[in-house]
């Protein structure tokens, strides 16, 4: 497995631990989120963190918890905040944001598609929209195209099916799947 998705696994898996941490606080530590807040990541992204705001904005916001940043490299990974917390991973282009993916359900898709289902399950929702592929080293994921963006469905470590789910532009996302990260 290349760095990169292992990189997604890790991180995903490092703040599902910490999310679980934060829940044994008092009720009135933390406020309910509202129904549905966190429920679907699309082409366009996930709440607030919109495909192609700036890193600077989002940060300025405080939507911006933790920021892994490489010397040299123009790609930037980072955490999200609040309701997303634990549930989305972000990557910068040129400071932009390039791609919101996550290893959780939910979020789904507009479809209904997300972590956790089979290829056989993701072309009963997409069927001609979409395909399953590989990349140079063989590993298999689902695309669907929507105009110059995509949704893709990354392969599990341990067991068949999709492991990762993330959205952004196909220059970014899919060049990054097909051909590895530039850095």
């Amino acid at each position: 497995m290349r760095r990169p998705m292992l990189f997604r696994f890790l991180a995903a898996g490092a703040l599902a631990l910490a999310t679980l941490g934060t829940s044994a606080a008092p009720a009135t530590a933390t406020a309910a989120a509202p129904a549905g807040t966190t429920e679907v990541l699309s082409v366009q992204g996930a709440g607030p963190y919109r495909i192609g705001a700036s890193r600077q904005s989002l940060a300025a916001a405080g939507l911006v918890s933790w920021v892994d940043e490489r010397p040299g490299c123009p790609i930037v990974n980072a955490g999200a905040t609040g309701d997303w917390a634990g549930v989305i991973l972000l990557a910068f282009r040129d400071g932009r944001l390039a791609e919101v993916g996550t290893a959780t359900v939910p979020p789904r898709s507009p479809a209904g598609a997300s972590v956790g289902m089979t290829w056989t399950e993701l072309e009963g929702i997409y069927g001609r929209r979409g395909a399953l592929i590989h990349n140079t080293d063989g590993e298999p994921a689902y695309l669907v195209r929507k105009g110059s963006r995509v949704e893709l469905f990354t392969g599990h470590p341990i067991r068949q099916g999709a492991g990762y789910f993330q959205v952004g532009p196909a220059d970014f996302v899919l060049n990054n799947f097909l051909h590895g990260p530039a850095c």
